[in-house]
C-alpha cells in the first residue's frame, strides 16, 4: 500500500475523529462511528495514535475539508471560465502603474512580516491590472507564508497560465506543494518550469535540493547511535543552508569562497563540534530567512544587517576571515 494512500485513510480518519469531537456526528451514532474508524484504520493499517506515522501521514495544518473546498472552488472556476465570457480589458497605463505602486507596498509588507497586508496590496495590484503573473506569483509568496499553501498553489497555477515562462512562479508551486507535504507535486512542479527552461540554475537547484531531502527523510533511522555518530548539523550542513544566500549580489558575501577558504572552514567545523551550529540553525530568525530565500524573496544587506543573530553571525564569519 502507498504511502499516499494513507496519507489520504489517516485523513478521513482524522475528518472522523473531527467529526466526533465537534458534535456533527449525534452522540446515538458516536459509538458505530468509531467502530468503523477503528475497522477502516485496521483495513489499511493506519494508527493515528502513533506518533511516528502521524508526522509521516499527517497534513496538518491543512485539513480533508479544505483540500475538498479548494477542489470545488476550482471547478467552479474551470466551469465559469469555458463559458463564453469575453477576456479581461487591457489595463490602462495608469492602471499599470497603480498596480505596480500597490506590489511595491506588498514587497515592503513582506519585509515587515505582515503577509495579511502584503496579500491585501497584491490583491488590489490583481484587481488593477490581472493580465500580470508578478502579482499573483507575489500573492502566492504572501500565502505560503503564512501557511495557507493551498491558495498559493492557486495562485501559482494562475501566473503559469497567463505566462508559462515567467519561471519564478514554479518555485512559488514547488514550495507550496512541499508545504503541503505533497513531494511527488513539488518536484513536478519544478520539472514543469525546466520544460521551459531546461538550462535554469535556479530551478536546478530547487529541484535537486527537494530530491536531496526526499532521499534523507526516507533513509532509516538508527534509534541508538555509536559514540562516533554526530546527529548535530555538519558543516556542510551549514554550506547548503548558507548556499541559498548566493554570492556577491545586492552586497550579500560570495558564501562560496568564503567556505572555500581555510580559516573559515576551521571557524565552521570549531561551530559545529561545539553546537552552534545546531543552534544557529534553530534560530527562528535564520529559518525565517531561509523560508524567505525558498520563496524567492531575498532579504537586502540592510535587512540581514538590522537582525542581531545575523549580523552577529556576519561579525564571526568577518573575524575568522581577517585571522593571519
Amino acid at each position: 500500500m502507498s504511502e499516499k494512500q494513507q496519507r489520504l485513510v489517516f485523513s478521513i480518519i482524522d475528518f472522523l475523529n473531527q467529526s466526533i469531537a465537534d458534535g456533527t456526528v449525534k452522540a446515538d451514532d458516536r459509538e458505530g462511528l468509531e467502530v468503523a474508524i477503528q475497522c477502516i484504520g485496521e483495513a489499511f493499517n493506519v494508527d493515528p495514535s502513533d506518533k511516528q506515522q502521524a508526522d509521516n501521514l499527517s497534513i496538518k495544518p491543512t485539513t480533508l475539508q479544505s483540500i475538498f473546498d479548494v477542489y470545488l472552488q476550482t471547478r467552479n472556476n474551470a466551469a465559469a471560465a469555458s463559458s463564453h465570457q469575453p477576456p479581461p480589458k487591457a489595463p490602462t497605463p495608469d492602471h499599470k502603474a497603480q498596480a505596480d505602486a500597490h506590489k511595491q507596498r506588498g514587497n515592503s509588507l513582506m519585509s515587515a512580516k505582515k503577509y495579511d497586508d502584503a496579500i491585501q496590496a497584491y490583491n488590489d495590484s490583481v484587481a488593477l491590472d490581472p493580465t500580470n503573473p508578478v502579482y499573483y506569483s507575489n500573492r502566492a509568496a504572501a500565502y505560503s507564508s503564512k501557511g495557507d499553501h493551498l491558495a498559493a498553489v492557486g495562485d501559482a497555477e494562475k501566473a503559469i497560465s497567463i505566462d508559462p515562462k515567467f519561471l519564478k512562479s514554479y518555485h512559488r508551486l514547488g514550495h507550496a506543494y512541499w508545504g503541503l507535504g505533497d513531494t511527488d507535486k513539488s518536484l513536478e512542479a519544478y520539472q514543469r518550469g525546466l520544460k521551459q527552461d531546461p538550462q535554469n540554475e535556479s530551478l536546478s537547484k530547487a529541484l535537486r535540493d527537494a530530491q536531496d531531502r526526499i532521499a534523507t527523510s526516507s533513509e532509516p533511522t538508527v534509534s541508538n547511535p555509536s559514540p562516533s555518530t554526530d546527529p548535530s548539523p555538519s558543516l556542510s550542513d551549514m554550506a547548503s543552508m548558507l548556499g541559498g544566500l548566493g554570492g556577491g549580489g545586492g552586497g550579500l558575501p560570495d558564501i562560496s569562497g568564503l567556505m572555500n577558504n581555510p580559516q573559515m572552514r576551521s571557524m565552521a567545523q570549531q561551530m559545529a563540534s561545539n553546537g552552534g551550529l545546531a543552534s544557529l540553525m534553530q534560530n527562528p530568525g535564520v529559518q525565517n530567512m531561509m523560508n524567505r530565500i525558498q520563496n524567492g524573496n531575498m532579504p537586502s544587506m540592510e535587512e540581514l544587517m538590522s537582525d542581531p543573530t545575523l549580523r552577529n553571525l556576519a561579525n564571526q564569519f568577518g573575524a575568522g576571515a581577517g585571522r593571519p
